[in-house]
């Protein structure tokens, strides 16, 4: 099986007034469609910039990022684009939804500028709410959703173009540990049905769902194995 993601030596260094920081160091992995993966690590050790070049929303400074077998540094900064768009999901620990719009206007805003039609873009929000079990509040506004629902209107708008991977940055840091649970299982479900899922995380609650664990520190690879935590991580949430 071909990789989705192949990592080859890469490094990331910010640069702020000829003083050079590096943040990532030399890593190297690859993860295959159908995984769900979760990157952990102390804040500062790279996680976050790590999604970041993996989503397409930064660049790395040295190494070599393989996306479907082909060579991210080759594209331009609207192939990057459009990669974001079609490709990927993402969810965020804020949610980042628009106030006092509707839970299915706030779905359908990827495909916006996708040339989609109005028709096909109802049917497309429809069924990606109805993936996230909120077709109950279809029409109602952002600001009147409970925190854990409006998560699940990120996770719905994350899965509006069907992309090949999704990404989920600290998804359930706002929550209490029901509605964690409950958006955990979505993603698990998600998995399940063949969605490679990037999970960013400091809970080890929370990365106990995936099936696989790397773990960063000051910019390396510490730990990267395969788990098979999800029975503990059901355990450990009946007994709260």
């Amino acid at each position: 099986m071909s990789a989705l993601i192949k990592i080859t030596n890469l490094t990331k260094d910010y640069v702020n007034d000829d003083v050079v920081t590096p943040v990532l160091r030399g890593l190297n992995f690859a993860i295959n469609q159908g995984e769900f993966v979760a990157i952990m690590g102390p804040s500062g050790s790279g996680k976050s910039t790590l999604m970041h070049i993996l989503g397409f929303l930064d660049r790395l400074t040295n190494g070599v990022y393989e996306f479907d077998l082909k060579n991210v540094a080759e594209f331009s900064d609207n192939e990057l684009a459009g990669l974001r768009n079609q490709e990927v999901g993402f969810v965020f620990q804020s949610y980042n939804l628009l106030p006092k719009t509707s839970v299915i206007e706030n779905v359908k805003l990827p495909l916006i500028y996708a040339g989609v039609s109005p028709r096909e873009m109802q049917k497309k929000a429809e069924k990606a709410i109805e993936a996230v079990g909120l077709t109950h509040r279809l029409n109602h506004l952002s600001n009147q959703l409970s925190g854990g629902e409006s998560q699940r209107v990120a996770i719905a708008r994350a899965l509006i173009n069907e992309p090949k991977m999704i990404f989920a940055d600290e998804p359930t840091g706002n929550l209490d540990s029901k509605a964690g649970s409950q958006i955990m299982e979505i993603l698990e479900n998600l998995n399940e049905a063949g969605k490679t899922i990037i999970l960013v995380t400091h809970e080890q609650d929370t990365a106990a769902h995936a099936r696989r664990i790397i773990r960063l520190r000051d910019g390396v690879i510490v730990t990267d194995e395969i788990v098979n935590n999800r029975r503990i991580a059901k355990e450990g949430e009946l007994r709260k």
